[in-house]
């Protein structure tokens, strides 16, 4: 999903929207919040990868301080949408893909 649909703040949402797809909004947040941290682990892998391009064993204070590329590259991560927030964007577009563990009595 581009990120560019996903607004970047909190917004209110209708519980009773979220919880339609599942018909529980307690199901719905656990489906989002394990979205939201597969989101946030891989944003934080490729951060890392990006980041390894500037690991120097000797760095000292003023390498440091004057590296603008590295801090830029970490400005654009924390200028990307929160993962909850994408997670959310993602299940109202049905973009997300879950299904349920059948109950021991269902069976």
């Amino acid at each position: 999903m581009p990120k560019q649909k996903v607004p970047v703040n909190t917004l209110t949402r209708d519980l009773c929207d979220l919880a339609r797809p599942t018909g529980n909004i307690y199901e719905t947040v656990v489906i989002l919040s394990k979205r939201a941290n597969q989101i946030a682990i891989a944003e934080k892998k490729e951060l890392m990868r990006k980041l390894e391009d500037f690991k120097n064993d000797r760095d000292t204070m003023e390498e440091v301080f004057e590296n603008r590329e590295q801090i830029e590259i970490s400005k654009y991560y924390e200028r990307q949408p929160k993962p909850s927030l994408v997670a959310i964007e993602e299940f109202k577009e049905g973009e997300i893909f879950y299904r349920m563990a059948k109950h021991e009595e269902e069976e």
